[in-house]
């Protein structure tokens, strides 16, 4: 009867309830500890009781999983099964690392025997708690662009508290430059006031990776994944906040495209940092940790289209500036993540039906399938403005700096690095080239092309790419007549056009700004510089003339708060201050405005 009556208690959900909010508040608390672990230097002695902690929390979670299963009839899915099965092992593995007869052994437990797994086992526990627990935000409180100001804040003040921990620098970091550099680092920009590869240790590195992946993608992305792969569901509201964030057509497919970001973003992380692996040598990174690591960071950074590198002087090093293999890789995935993951999507869709009809046509004929306008408009328009401005620039570059800074290299060289210098301006931020040789024409198109930026619900910043092809042939149609914009027999809404035209009227106002109150900080900086480090700082790019970290307090600030308006986008915010009109059940009479 007492058994009975203990497992009837356990089978409470009030029990239920506390074990899911006890297991979530203490992989919290030790995940806080583990960063105060990794941040501060220790004694021996506090190292073991820190360690007695991290096994007091790994065991507790597992019993609080076990009897998560035991107890109560829910019906975990496969995926989370397969999960927790995975850090189950890993936990059961630490346990017999920690003795010593066993580890003696089998000589390969010797290599798990490192504090990486451990830690690793409690992030893991933390993320499958953190995605257990339900957090309810009203509308009458925050709207989505309110969350998704605010959920950029807060990783731009976390990042600056862990830059300024004293093992993430080797000398100590003030607060503003902490705060810029995290601010740089989220919103995927790459300006930087001290050099990362030196100035930054192994574990401020890390840190600088990790902000640069939530802010690439953004944390409600990440977090609304793992909400739903723990849970099983989300809620309507949830999918209606996602639904402009992840570029959805309908809101049912809301989870299945986050998955396919989530996917795409990992496979194409781990396939370019392989390649640029193969593409060192020994002669540039000696040991084999270090150009793991190399690879791991640059693939993030040139996917996320951060710009930041471990190198002093970016890939214009006098090791890597010849390295024509390594360029192109780096240039394919900031290229890659700057074309906007819809366009991905829809070039992945067309594929698929174009080799499913292919092999269909030598098969079962009668079961080809026409579907008109795989391609849609938006993926048109972008591939055809993006590959425009590739041409355009590279042969501009080349043209430009034949005899400049081209000059050192070969004919095949020449050409990478001038396809290179003409896709780094959209919002890369990376330099083979030395940008304070540059030729002032190079530097008019570097500005445009800075401005223009990368594509659509990418990694990138900028006005973006259908913007200026929306205005482009806005300006044709005037021209023509037409009162309408028509492009591949489909015509651009007017709510589009709108759109297009705030954006760029917004940019303008805000590099000026920007531009203006850095001149009046730096009157010793000249206006050319100033500019530059203006539109590189709101199109997110990085790339700078040499002044970032020579720049006064206040113009840091500047360039901080522009480069948060360029991430998040002035209209955005706007959206988030303005009360939003609900019903417009009037119409006023229309009046022609003297233009020209």
């Amino acid at each position: 009867m007492k058994f009975s009556g203990f497992r009837s208690w356990l089978q409470n959900e009030r029990f239920l309830d506390f074990l899911n909010k006890f297991a979530f508040f203490l992989s919290l608390v030790t995940i806080l500890v583990a960063v105060y672990d990794l941040g501060f230097r220790h004694q021996r002695y506090e190292e073991e009781q820190l360690n007695h902690l991290y096994f007091f929390t790994l065991i507790t979670g597992v019993v609080a999983i076990i009897l998560r299963y035991a107890f109560f009839k829910i019906k975990f899915r496969l995926k989370v099964r397969i999960f927790d099965t995975i850090l189950g092992a890993l936990f059961f593995i630490l346990i017999l690392v920690k003795i010593d007869f066993i580890r003696e052994s089998f000589f390969f437990l010797e290599v798990l025997n490192k504090m990486f797994y451990l830690y690793l086992a409690l992030f893991i526990f933390f993320i499958r708690e953190f995605s257990t627990v339900e957090f309810k935000f009203r509308n009458e409180h925050l709207n989505p662009a309110q969350l998704f100001i605010i959920s950029f804040l807060s990783i731009i003040l976390l990042g600056a508290c862990l830059l300024m921990l004293p093992k993430a620098t080797h000398d100590g970091i003030s607060f503003l430059d902490a705060l810029f550099t995290s601010t740089s680092a989220v919103c995927v920009t790459g300006l930087i006031v001290v050099d990362t590869g030196s100035y930054f240790t192994a574990f401020g590195q890390g840190v600088l990776v990790l902000l640069m992946q939530l802010g690439g993608l953004g944390i409600m992305t990440f977090a609304s994944y793992f909400s739903y792969f723990f849970r099983g569901q989300t809620s309507y509201k949830s999918q209606l906040m996602l639904k402009d964030a992840t570029n959805s057509e309908k809101i049912g497919e809301v989870i299945g495209v986050l998955k396919k970001i989530l996917y795409i973003t990992i496979i194409v992380e781990l396939v370019g940092a392989f390649l640029i692996y193969i593409s060192l040598s020994k002669k540039e990174i000696g040991m084999i940790s270090d150009r793991i690591f190399f690879s791991l960071f640059h693939a993030v950074s040139g996917f996320c289209n951060a710009g930041f590198s471990t190198l002093e002087n970016s890939l214009y090093e006098p090791a890597f500036r010849f390295n024509y293999p390594l360029q192109l890789v780096i240039a394919a995935l900031f290229i890659l993540g700057g074309i906007g993951f819809p366009i991905v999507l829809n070039l992945y869709k067309y594929s698929t039906y174009s080799i499913k009809n292919f092999l269909l046509r030598f098969t079962r004929k009668d079961k080809l399938v026409y579907s008109p306008w795989v391609i849609n408009l938006n993926t048109r328009i972008v591939i055809v403005t993006t590959s425009i401005l590739l041409a355009v620039g590279t042969i501009g570059f080349y043209g430009f700096e034949y005899n400049n800074t081209l000059a050192e290299h070969n004919w095949f060289g020449k050409i990478v690095v001038a396809f290179f210098g003409a896709a780094t301006p959209r919002t890369a931020g990376f330099n083979s080239v030395d940008m304070t040789q540059l030729h002032f024409s190079t530097l008019m198109l570097t500005f445009l092309l800075m401005w223009i930026g990368a594509s659509p619900a990418s990694t990138g910043g900028g006005i973006k790419t259908s913007t200026i092809a929306i205005a482009t042939l806005n300006f044709f149609s005037l021209a023509r007549g037409k009162n309408r914009i028509e492009v591949y027999k489909r015509e651009i809404s007017n709510a589009s056009v709108r759109r297009a035209f705030a954006i760029i009227s917004l940019s303008l106002m805000v590099i000026g700004f920007s531009v203006f109150l850095i001149a009046s900080f730096d009157e010793d900086k000249t206006l050319l510089s100033i500019a530059f480090e203006s539109f590189s700082a709101y199109s997110t790019v990085g790339l700078s003339t040499g002044i970032t970290a020579d720049l006064s307090a206040y113009s840091k600030i500047v360039i901080i708060f522009t480069m948060f308006i360029g991430r998040v986008s002035m209209l955005t915010i706007m959206i988030a201050l303005l009360r939003r009109v609900k019903h417009q059940n009037y119409r006023y009479p229309t009046d022609e405005i003297l233009i020209n």
